[in-house]
């Protein structure tokens, strides 16, 4: 069940983007975040696990190794070949949103009043 026709949200984008470069844990990917976003994009503990739920439902996401660091389990999350596509879809749409607006602000400079 991969969303082809449907846009991601925000967190959701960024968490993907979070995992591009390889696995990582929830912290890991918080912080990945919010590092993409100067800091603009804070994920929620429970924002973030109930994406990665929606995500992994998906197919876009995966659930890979796990491991126990300070008497807790840590659980990394890995982006599918899927979830890949949704991301890169994703960064195009946007570019081609953003298009309309660049190219509308260019053009109305040169409008008359």
């Amino acid at each position: 069940m991969t969303r082809r026709n449907s846009s991601l949200t925000e967190p959701q984008y960024f968490i993907l983007a979070a995992l591009m470069d390889g696995p990582l844990h929830g912290y890991g990917i918080i912080k990945a975040a919010e590092e993409a976003t100067d800091g603009r994009l804070r994920i929620a503990v429970g924002t973030l696990y109930g994406a990665l739920e929606r995500l992994e439902r998906a197919g876009l996401t995966e659930a890979g190794n796990e491991e126990i660091v300070d008497g807790r389990a840590r659980r990394y999350y890995r982006l599918t070949e899927d979830g890949a596509a949704a991301l890169s879809r994703e960064a195009l749409r946007m570019q081609q949103a953003a298009a309309v607006v660049t190219a509308h602000s260019r053009n109305a400079g040169a409008a008359p009043a």
